[in-house]
């Protein structure tokens, strides 16, 4: 027998239901309610559980509706659903990524990127309006350093060919010498002079950020991300000073007795919690988000973000280790009287431990790319069952960052975890790239039978029930696009995809369309075209392009 499709709880329609009322009253009840419904031309069967009333649906209607919604909304379905019919379409800011010019891309960048490239998509898929910023680390004392260690170090055409990687092999040289006090005056020179807006200098500067820009366009090309908007640091240093001035007008910047510019942020406006704005020597603090510290230039871009796009929310995907600095962030933009902060939110994630490529740590991101790619192209080809494939190079790297977002994704995003290479790249077991073997599968068995004709399928030929589990799931697909949208967590979807890939592989094995029936085999072949299309829908919100072939 198979499992009911719906389920009423007993206890959530009784009148006064206390926690006291027995077990056996709530079964009693759940019988007398069974034995009081009709079936009808949906209901097929209803029965009593313990404390629930079980609903089967008409097993053909349900095959026949489930494929008929999925092939009539194609790659929305489950969006139309009027689960989603209430929901506002807004326009949402999602700043995300955000590397630091001439410094390390690390893991916590990339969680940030397929983070943030997945809310964007989701929230794209339901309709809503979406901004993709790439708010970089392009301003500070930093680049001081990097002018001068350029003008010693620097070459023209390594910073042309690979710019993040020369830039970062002069960061580091020169930060070897840091502690020199000549270096650190000519380094306090170039900045000043940058901050005064002098041509040359400022030319330089731009050549390290337009460069570094065109080589992250590239990077991010092979991650399947792009952004609407390169913003920075250095976009924000007059508005910050017209920050600074509201902030002392509307009385909210005090000085401590060392000259510290603080804002209190207690209730009882007794400095029990304050957030330092300002050093002692007036500068605004650059190194913004690392402490808890909050720059002018961060107030400044989200009240200027709400000016330029006039948005209904926006979202900032880092680390957990930032999430007061984003309180504070929201808070004193509300003491400036901005009530549109409470709109602000901060998706954090927790940290990832172990992440090493053949080369030892990971600096860029394209390390880890192809990595990802070497190792896949090894398994697939050690593997006997790899078919020849027209480019293994980008089929490895689709396989390998599919590997990579699943392994990411599994759990609630606030977790830490360990990564590790050999579990991610597994062909077995709940991983991305057993997503990809499914997805590639069913393509070949259409590309083998034919694209079947929803006209002709024969509902009462999909009876087995390893057919209606397939259904079922395809059935609840809107339920799970629902909860991620609630709360933006990706492990909804991914859970359901992975269950989406074991009961069509089971179905696969059980429900042959080859030698079956005419009738038989194109209802088989259309109930697969609809997991695969729902599958490979669920893995482009994820960030992850479906094969075809593997």
């Amino acid at each position: 027998r198979h499992a009911a499709d719906f389920q009423l709880s007993i206890a959530s329609v009784i009148e006064n239901s206390f926690s006291n009322c027995l077990a056996q009253d709530l079964h009693l009840q759940a019988e007398q309610l069974a034995e009081r419904l009709k079936c009808d031309s949906v209901v097929s069967e209803i029965s009593a559980g313990p404390g629930t009333v079980n609903f089967t649906i008409n097993r053909e209607l349900l095959a026949k509706t489930v494929l008929q919604q999925v092939w009539k909304d194609g790659s929305e379905y489950g969006v139309k659903s009027e689960l989603f019919s209430t929901v506002p379409r807004q326009k949402a800011v999602i700043e995300f990524s955000s590397p630091n010019i001439a410094k390390k891309f690390h893991i916590g960048h990339l969680r940030s990127t397929i983070v943030g490239n997945f809310i964007a998509n989701l929230k794209v898929a339901l309709g809503h309006e979406v901004v993709r910023i790439n708010y970089l680390g392009d301003w500070g004392m930093q680049f001081g350093l990097l002018g001068v260690g350029f003008q010693s170090f620097g070459n023209k055409e390594k910073l042309k060919s690979s710019p993040l990687q020369h830039l970062f092999e002069v960061y580091v040289q020169i930060n070897k010498a840091a502690e020199d006090e000549n270096t650190k005056k000519l380094a306090k020179d170039f900045f000043r002079k940058l901050e005064e807006h002098d041509e040359q200098t400022l030319s330089i500067w731009k050549q390290f950020r337009d460069l570094s820009i065109e080589e992250y366009i590239r990077i991010y090309k092979r991650l399947g991300v792009q952004f609407d908007e390169y913003s920075g640091e250095s976009f924000y240093q007059e508005k910050a000073q017209e920050v600074l001035k509201m902030l002392e007008d509307k009385g909210l910047l005090q000085k401590t007795i060392k000259g510290t510019g603080i804002v209190d942020l207690s209730e009882k406006k007794d400095l029990s919690t304050v957030s330092t704005v300002m050093r002692s020597d007036g500068t605004s603090l650059y190194i913004t988000r690392q402490f808890l510290v909050i720059s002018f230039r961060d107030l400044a871009a989200a009240i200027d973000r709400m000016n330029k796009h006039s948005w209904d929310t926006m979202i900032y995907v880092t680390d957990k280790s930032q999430s007061n600095h984003f309180q504070h962030l929201f808070h004193i933009l509300k003491l400036m009287g901005y009530d549109w902060a409470e709109r602000c939110q901060h998706v954090s994630f927790g940290l990832v431990q172990g992440m090493k490529t053949r080369r030892g740590e990971v600096i860029f991101l394209e390390d880890v790319l192809n990595e990802v790619r070497s190792r896949m192209l090894q398994n697939m080809t050690s593997t006997k069952t790899t078919k020849e494939l027209q480019d293994p190079m980008e089929t490895a790297e689709k396989v390998g960052l599919a590997a990579l977002i699943i392994q990411d994704f599994r759990g609630l995003l606030s977790s830490d975890y360990q990564f590790s290479w050999d579990r991610a790249l597994q062909s077995r077991g709940d991983t991305g790239v057993f997503l990809q073997y499914t997805h590639a599968r069913l393509h070949s068995l259409e590309q083998m039978h034919g694209n079947a004709e929803l006209t002709d399928v024969n509902a009462a030929c999909l009876q087995e029930p390893d057919a209606i589990s397939v259904l079922q799931h395809l059935l609840r697909y809107d339920e799970v696009l629902y909860r991620s949208s609630q709360d933006l967590q990706p492990k909804h979807i991914v859970s359901y995809l992975l269950t989406l890939s074991h009961l069509a592989a089971v179905a696969h094995r059980t429900l042959p369309v080859k030698g079956s029936a005419p009738a038989v085999a194109q209802a088989r072949l259309c109930l697969f075209q609809a997991a695969r299309s729902v599958l490979a829908n669920g893995m482009k919100l994820l960030g992850i392009t479906p094969v075809t072939q593997m």
